[in-house]
């Protein structure tokens, strides 16, 4: 967690705020990361699968690369979006914003929660697109970012953590077959409609970290409860 300072904790209540809000299909509030994917191979073959046991893998293995896997979750009606690319660069990021605009052709604005990586802003769509496209698929988009070092705010970790037990905590040896692998499993998520209940409020966030609160400002003392 980043330092719990005045600058964290505005970010993190307007994060809070953004999640409370009521569904709106005209502006739906979408949550996006990347991670990174290593490509592993076996250097053994694994033991054959023999029933009521789990398989088996050799300690050896090789490492083939690594690849990027960008998705995003709308957490209020489990909508996903998820692109496998060999890097992650500012290409990858308007190719995917370009996907996600197609997937709300009647959204007004997409809020966009992200983190502060340097290609997560509209330069990004400016450095691959012409100005005018450039332009418009800006105008799709209000961009949200998350406090340094607070990943946890930004409800795709809770995604991905899905897909890691899934698929990704697996030995894959290639970009094609992680790909398969792990679009399959989003495409069925997404599918499923599988939802995030946020629990953690402005309140709870005051009433957690009052101590920071109050340091930052004595009128808060009065007001919050204490961490228990």
């Amino acid at each position: 967690m980043g330092t719990l300072d005045s600058r964290f904790i505005a970010q993190m209540e307007h994060l809070l705020w953004l999640y409370s809000l009521d569904y709106d299909c005209d502006y739906p509030v979408v949550c996006f990361d990347e991670r990174p994917c290593f490509l592993i191979g076996e250097t053994v073959d694994p033991l054959p699968m023999q029933t009521g046991q789990v398989r088996k893998e050799h300690y050896a293995y090789e490492k083939h690369g690594s690849c990027a896997l960008l998705a995003s979750i709308e957490p209020l009606t489990g909508r996903r979006l998820a692109q496998v690319h060999s890097r992650r660069t500012k290409r990858e990021y308007a190719l995917f914003c370009q996907a996600l605009a197609q997937q709300y052709p009647e959204a007004v604005k997409i809020h966009l929660v992200q983190d502060n990586l340097n290609t997560h802003n509209a330069s990004s769509f400016y450095e691959h697109l012409p100005a005018d496209e450039a332009f418009a698929l800006a105008q799709r988009f209000e961009f949200h970012y998350t406090p340094k070092s607070a990943s946890w705010l930004n409800m795709i970790e809770i995604e991905f953590s899905a897909l890691a037990r899934g698929c990704l905590h697996r030995r894959i040896p290639s970009i094609e077959q992680l790909s398969q692998q792990v679009l399959a499993l989003v495409d069925e998520r997404h599918e499923q409609r599988i939802k995030i209940h946020w629990q953690f409020s402005i309140q709870a966030a005051r009433n957690k970290f009052s101590r920071h609160y109050e340091k930052m400002n004595d009128d808060n003392a009065a007001s919050l409860c204490p961490n228990t």
